[in-house]
């Protein structure tokens, strides 16, 4: 990978935990604050389709306080790369993680309740309408 073992911002970037159409999620370390962060990077630079969705992706998450959510912590562009900061989770798994394989009950049912408290959250009282909620969108670890 390109990134890995490269700096954004004070981020430095350790490995590539998943990947996506629009993005590479990094492991990365954050020296100043000693900890480990997940950093977003757009990969299609040169798509303004693309880069418009990314921001407005940062912005929607920054207005998200959830406990089924993960915080934005930083938002950033260097030498032309975007990227976004979040909360890091060891070994999380997304929603799609999850799907394609038989469940017992009682894990589906937390599963199912987790999800439908992320989307119960209604921002300002007139409520919050995803563009696109992707299984691999939802985290369902939570952090330590």
């Amino acid at each position: 990978d390109q990134l890995s073992n490269t700096t954004l911002g004070q981020y430095r970037l350790i490995e590539p935990v998943r990947q996506g159409g629009m993005a590479t999620v990094y492991k990365a370390y954050q020296p100043a604050l000693d900890r480990f962060v997940a950093v977003k990077v757009l990969l299609q630079q040169q798509d303004p389709h693309m880069i418009a969705r990314f921001r407005a992706e940062a912005r929607a998450i920054a207005l998200l306080q959830n406990p089924h959510i993960l915080p934005i912590y930083d938002y950033g562009e260097q030498n032309g790369l975007l990227y976004f900061v979040l909360q890091y989770v060891e070994n999380g798994l997304t929603l799609h993680d999850q799907l394609g394989a038989p469940m017992v009950p009682a894990q589906a049912l937390r599963l199912i309740g987790h999800v439908l408290a992320a989307l119960e959250w209604r921002g300002g009282g007139g409520g919050f309408v995803a563009d696109e909620l992707r299984r691999d969108c939802a985290s369902l670890a939570r952090p330590a």
